[in-house]
């Protein structure tokens, strides 16, 4: 059986683990902390923060806003 291709957000997360050397969880740990904030300030705040690339913080703050609740 063929393995079903990972798309959207999650897409991006081997690439994130790899470049940044953190699991998922760790950043999902890191967007708890700004959890009020509005999606591109959480966006922002991966950037300032850790210096990550706005494709790799976008993903998180998408899959972390979607997956939350």
């Amino acid at each position: 059986m063929a393995e079903e291709k990972v798309s959207g957000p999650a897409s991006y997360f081997p690439s994130i683990e790899k470049k940044y050397g953190k699991p998922i969880d760790y950043w999902m740990t890191q967007l708890e902390s700004v959890a009020d904030r509005k999606h591109m300030d959480q966006v922002a705040y991966l950037k300032e923060e850790f210096g990550m690339g706005h494709g790799h913080a976008n993903a998180l703050v998408g899959w972390f806003r979607q997956h939350r609740e």
